[in-house]
Order: C-alpha cells, then structure tokens, then sequence
C-alpha cells in the first residue's frame, strides 16, 4: 500500500516504533476558515479510527512524539490534535472561549477528518477541562461520525458549574491568578513562521487586533442568561448521539456534571469518578491513580474498532467512596473503596434529613438564640477550605475549625454505624441579613472523635439569586427566607464514632469574591422555619469495624503518576496571609512551568497572584494577577506579559488589564483595557 500522503504533507518525524508525525495539517470549515491539526500516525497500514482532542492551548508548543496522541498511535489510532479558531497554528480570531463558530467547527473538523483516507469513518473526541468541554458540545451538535466521546473534568452549566460564577456569586481568585487573565497573553502569542508560512505576519497581527479579555465579558453577563446557555448542555444532554465514558473528581471543581450529564443521556454511556482535583486520574493529588490512557484504548477499543473486551457489561456507575483522613492540603492518596451500582440515583438510595436544632445540635453556645443562632459576614472565611480546583496542581482543604469559629456550625452525636451518601445533597435553611446583598455558604465536614474537622463538600447561593439565577432581588433587612443550597455532587462514607457538622457562613474566600456590605445574619431553626441538611444516603456496604470495605472494581493504576510539584526554597506555591492591623487575609500565588517544545525551542510561563479581602470592610477586595511567558528560539526572545489588577468597591468592580509584548528585548505590542462593572446584586 502506497504512503499516504496526508492532503500534500509529508510525515516530519517517525519513532522508533514507526510511528508517523504529521505536522500541520489544514482542514477547512463551512466559512472557509482553517483550522491546524497534528497527527500520529500508527505504524503499519491504515485506514484507522481517529481520537481527536479539541483545544486551544497552541499544539505547536507541544514536543511531537510525546503525550497522549502519540500513545493512541502505539495502539492503534490516528492520535490528532486541533488547535481552536484563532490560536496557534489556525486561522482566524479568538476573543472567548466556547463560541458558537467554535462548536460548529469542532463539527466540522470532526466530519472532515472522517472523510480521509487515512481515517476508517470513526472518531472519538476527548480531553479534560477545555478539551472535555469541547467533547460534549460537539457531541450535543450530533455529527453523524463521531462515534464516542471521552470527557473528563468538564462541566455541563457553564454559569451554575465553572471558574466564574458560583450559585451566583463570583468567583474570586481563580480568573484573576490563573485562568482569565492568563489567555489575554495566551491569544497574543505569536504563530511560528515554519508553519504559518506567508500568512504568519497577518495572523499575529489578526490576533492581537481582535484579542479581548476573556474577563470583561464575564463580569459584563452577571446574571444566568443565553450567553452562559449557549456553551451549556446541561437540559439537552439527550441530544448527544455518540456514546460516552464520563469522567471526573470528587475534588476537582468540575465534581457535578458526569452524574447528572449520565442522568439524562439517552446514548449508552458510563461514569467514572475518583478522588482527584483537576490534575486528572493518572495523578496522585490525591491518589489513588488509575491509568487514563489505558482505560480510553479499552473503551475506544470497544466503540472504534469491535472489540468485544468485556467493558460494557461493567457496571454503568463507578464511583470512589471516599471516608476521612486528617485534613492535610499536600496528601497524596485519599481513604475509601471503590464502589459499583447499575444505575444512577442509586438503587435503595433515599433523602436522609438531618434537621437543624436536633439532629444536627447547635454548636456555638454564643451565638445561640431561642430558634436562631446569628453570626457576623466575616468575609474572610474560607482560608482553610482549599482552593477551587482548576488551573492549580494543589488546594485540599485544611482542618475546617480554623474558619467555623466564625459560622454557625451544627453537629451530630458521633455515628453508632457507618453511613454513606453518593450524590449531590442540599442544605436548605431558613435566613435573614441586614445586608441588601449576602451569599451563604454551606460546609459539610466529617468530625472525627479527636475534633478534626475534613470539609466534605460545600455549596453557595446568593441570598439575591433565591428565586431565580437570571433575576436577582435585594434581600429586605430582617424578612427571613428560605434558600436551597445544593452541595457539590459527592461520594463519602462517614464511619461510626464520626459526627456530621454543617456549617454556615457567607464566605468562601478565596474562592468567592466577598459581597460588598458587612452583615449580621441569622439562621432559624425553629417550628416555624425548619431547616435542615437533605443527603442522597444508600445502602452502606458492610466493612469489619476499623476497615473500609473491599474495592468492587480493580482499576490499572498509572504507570508512573504525577505528583504535587516540588517548589524551590525561592518559590512558596500557596501561601496565606494577615494584616493584623488592617484585620485582612491574603492569598499568594506562585507557580512556574517550564517545557521544551523541540531542541530549539522553550516555553515557560510563571504566574504570580496576591488577592486581599478586609474584614472591616468586606467592599474593599484587590487582586493582581500577573503572566510572564517566555519563548526562547534560534531566532530570538519573545515575551509576553500580563497583569490584571482588579479591585471592588461597594457598588462596582474595576478592572485594568496590561498587555506588553517585546521581541529581543525591543517593545513590540502593547495594549491596555480598563473597564468598571456596576455590581448587580453580587
């Protein structure tokens, strides 16, 4: 059989395993723009299937041979990567992230690659995070050859599940230190001649025209509203057609969408859900591992290529139940089993109510009234529950007693038998504010005879979204309302002798921006206004008293998992703060990555960010974020720089963005944006 010729590109590299690299490859969309893709090629004759991953994090900077396309070809499949509209090596602009024109041609990408002659007709799309978003939007379009879907650590509701917003409230640190500022540099990067070809000049120049901060959008659409539906499946995951293999971590701060996505499916699909953050399966932050890669070949296995290996008469629900361990943010492997059900809700599972004032007892003797206990807004709680996992290879929450001296915590007699929960829960109480604008917060945490507090999950509404995400309303100082607070989806095993304590407070920072105005705030518990804890309890498998019960399923673990990055004496990763005298908390950020693309090319990027919130005056919150990228080649230094510096005030946000570009030292591009939001009700 004649070597392909790939529509005119030869194969720039071949393994040693005789593995093709084909680099660049231009398929077109239905307006004419082309998008760039990778590919390895496997050894021997084709035509094969295809796993397509769908991102817009430059594939040019990546090292070929390597990662996991190049896996995929060991076994069998085309491993191809395409850059999204307006990054890297394709053409046009990208001035958001999942837009509309993206999705369709993620469609068409995936129609034009089945088409080759290097392709059988069958196409797989996976990847984590951005690329896992991708997956299921595309699939929700139903091009008729992709034939399965692979994502893990995404999310189906880009307003109520993602780095932005929270039960609308913002999200504080995350946008600012890592995600949102960082793509304004990101976008501006220079496409590498060898590539681009002729075109190089004009599509740098097309990009840093058409760059726009990804944040001044987000902070202009407060509210739920189309612009966050139309990147959302969440109510039409019935309309994907391809078959999928849903995966997530309990830790990861996209923990909700693989159960309720699978929920509504009407296509074949599995889950899979660890105890990991954002990092992924094959990584021990926390452990246990599994091995990703092996388990996507099974699955693709099946749905590419025939084989009948077993996996789909696997349970459809595959969960990890986790249990305590003594709250420590740099652990590496989490305590539990893994369980299987059939189904999802599980089979025999029930709402289990734990009411406020006798089931769960007031803690704080204090802050007690006769069917309400009060607190102070302290805006600064929060500190010790971790950081919303996306973006950061760390941020498990510490010890919770730190922050619920300052929350209205409410605990159970210690257990006389185990009790487990797979789901996602709510807490549903009764409160007022004095404050027009006020976010509550809801901590479950497991409470061992010690005293040790470990955060469970956790949930948050806006007292101003209580009737509706899209239409906020003032709360009135003093009337008392109810809220449903839903808990982020999880699965825990409490053991005998532990305590259930939920907590209660109106901050989450550094995760949530602080709402502007200080508050006294209560929670009732009376006949009156019931409230209480609601938790998704199942059947608890039975365990010799001291042991957790017996794994269900045995999982590969990864060959060689990753770890929590080891920082230099130079560089403090995660670190927090207090200004005694000012009464403020603060939160510094660090991190540095650095990769070699080729043997004349590297890519670093260090980030830095310092966030403060002030107890006397939760309006005055400041965070700068800044992002040095640094691509060193034959022919020169090109560096990229950005700085957010956003501070609030009561009645708006204020954002400045600086972009500075040089090349050999010599400025080459510079822009600046400066926006202020009014706030709405946040």
């Amino acid at each position: 059989m004649a070597e392909k010729s790939f529509s005119g590109v030869p194969p720039l590299a071949t393994s040693l395993e005789g593995i093709r690299f084909v680099k660049n490859i231009m398929a077109p969309t239905r307006d004419g723009t082309k998008l760039a893709l990778d590919i390895h090629v496997p050894a021997g004759e084709g035509p094969w299937p295809v796993i397509l991953t769908y991102i817009p994090y430059r594939k040019d900077d990546q090292k070929p041979l390597t990662g996991m396309q190049h896996h995929w070809a060991q076994h069998g499949y085309v491993g191809a990567r395409v850059d999204c509209r307006g990054t890297g090596s394709s053409e046009g602009a990208n001035d958001d992230e999942y837009r509309p024109v993206e999705q369709r041609d993620g469609y068409d990408a995936v129609e034009w690659i089945a088409a080759q002659d290097w392709c059988n007709g069958k196409v797989a799309m996976t990847g984590g995070s951005y690329g896992g978003f991708t997956s299921v939007q595309v699939a929700a379009l139903a091009p008729p050859h992709l034939v399965t879907i692979i994502p893990w650590n995404f999310t189906d509701d880009r307003y109520t599940d993602d780095c932005h917003f929270r039960g609308g409230a913002w999200r504080c640190y995350y946008d600012i230190g890592s995600y949102g500022c960082s793509m304004v540099g990101m976008n501006a990067m220079p496409p590498y001649p060898e590539y681009s070809g002729r075109r190089w000049a004009d599509l740098w120049e097309e990009r840093l025209e058409q760059n726009n901060p990804y944040l001044l959008t987000w902070l202009a659409n407060q509210s739920d509203g189309e612009y966050w539906r139309r990147g959302s499946i969440r109510g039409r995951s019935h309309e994907i057609k391809a078959s999928a293999l849903l995966i997530g971590g309990w830790r990861d701060g996209y923990c909700n969408a693989p159960l309720r996505t699978s929920q509504h499916m009407t296509a074949p699909s599995k889950v899979l859900i660890g105890p990991w953050n954002h990092s992924g399966p094959d990584c021990e932050t926390p452990g246990p591992s599994l091995a990703r890669e092996h388990l996507t070949v099974r699955w693709c296995d099946y749905w590419l290529k025939g084989v009948d290996n077993g996996i789909m008469d696997e349970p459809d629900i595959n969960v990890y139940v986790q249990s305590f361990d003594v709250p420590d943010p740099y652990r590496t492997r989490t305590s539990g089993y893994w369980r299987t059900e059939s189904t999802f809700p599980i089979p025999g599972s029930r709402a289990h109510r734990l009411a406020l004032g006798s089931d769960l007892a007031p803690d704080n003797p204090d802050i007690a009234h006769d069917g309400y206990e009060e607190y102070e807004y302290r805006p600064t709680v929060g500190i010790a529950g971790g950081l919303w996992s996306a973006g950061v290879p760390f941020g498990l929450p510490g010890d919770q007693r730190v922050d619920e001296m300052y929350a209205a915590n409410y605990t159970s007699p210690p257990l006389s038998r185990p009790l487990e929960f797979i789901g996602m829960g709510k807490a549903v109480i009764q409160v007022s504010s004095t404050a027009p604008v006020m976010a509550f917060v809801a901590r479950l945490s497991d409470v061992a005879p010690d005293g040790a507090s470990a955060q469970v999950t956790i949930g948050v509404l806006n007292g101003t979204r209580r009737n509706s995400l899209t239409d906020p309303e003032p709360m009135q100082p003093g009337e008392v309302y109810e809220l449903h607070v839903d808990l982020d989806a999880t699965a825990w095993r409490f053991e005998r002798g532990h305590r259930i304590r939920l907590s209660i407070s109106s901050a989450d920072f550094p995760n949530l921006w602080p709402t502007p105005y200080p508050g006294t705030n209560r929670v009732y518990r009376d006949e009156e206004h019931e409230s209480y804890l609601e938790l998704p309890v199942v059947p608890t498998r039975s365990a010799p008293a001291g042991e957790l019960p017996p794994d269900e399923l045995d999982y590969e673990p990864a060959d060689a998992p990753r770890k929590y990055p080891e920082a230099s004496p130079q560089v403090v990763p995660w670190e927090t703060m207090h200004d005694m005298l000012r009464d403020r908390a603060g939160l510094k950020l660090h991190l540095v990555n650095e990769s070699r693309a080729s043997a004349d090319m590297t890519i670093k990027l260090e980030s830095t960010l310092e966030v403060w919130a002030n107890n006397r005056d939760p309006a005055d919150t400041t965070a700068i974020g800044q992002h040095f990228r640094t691509i060193t080649r034959a022919d020169g230094v090109t560096n990229v720089d950005t700085s957010a510096n956003v501070r609030s005030t009561q009645d708006a946000i204020h954002v400045s963005i600086e972009l500075d570009i040089r090349v050999n030292g010599l400025p080459h591009h510079q822009r600046r944006w400066v926006e202020s939001f009014a706030r709405e009700l946040l």
